[in-house]
């Protein structure tokens, strides 16, 4: 006797239930896996869409504010100017303050994982606490970008080579 191709596929939260005439197979599938501090990834929605940021912390099953998961990132709003060899130091210096930084909670399907990761500690700088006042989120910008133009600026010192291939993919402008 010939299978039936009949199946049903079920979404229960984590878990995705695959159903056919003959047998029920559960697959446990986790999305945050792939999602973890440090790692680079692009906001699909929203004002920053198209923007490379770096997840800071994430939240697997929300909170009480927010029931659903999401993570907490802090990216480019703006990126630096290009540089070449040929300019000075000055004139790099002043291109690179173009950096605007943006941090931000958001939904984990508006956002796309990249392969890189970049080893910055943005823990420190971006608190909590610190972004629920509309005064005390600026200040929390203001040392971001002291934290980025300093990593960008000092892109060579990075030890690993991993690390430094996710810092120069963070800092280039998207093409697309």
């Amino acid at each position: 006797p010939s299978r039936c191709g009949l199946s049903l596929r079920l979404r229960t939260g984590r878990n995705t239930i695959l159903q056919d005439n003959f047998t029920t197979r559960i697959f446990l599938v986790n999305k945050m896996a792939v999602i973890k501090t440090g790692k680079v990834v692009i906001v699909l929605a929203g004002r920053h869409a198209g923007k490379k940021a770096v997840v800071v912390k994430t939240f697997d099953d929300g909170n009480s504010e927010k029931r659903f998961s999401h993570c907490l990132i802090a990216g480019l709003a703006r990126n630096p100017r290009k540089i070449t060899k040929a300019m000075s130091k000055k004139k790099v210096e002043k291109r690179s303050k173009t950096l605007k930084p943006f941090v931000k909670y958001i939904n984990v399907r508006h956002v796309f994982p990249t392969r890189y990761v970049v080893d910055m500690d943005l823990k420190k700088a971006v608190d909590e606490a610190d972004l629920v006042d509309a005064e005390r989120r600026v200040d929390v910008k203001k040392n971001l970008k002291k934290i980025l133009l300093d990593r960008y600026l000092n892109q060579k010192e990075v030890t690993s080579e991993k690390k430094a291939q996710g810092s120069n993919y963070f800092f280039q402008k998207l093409r697309f």
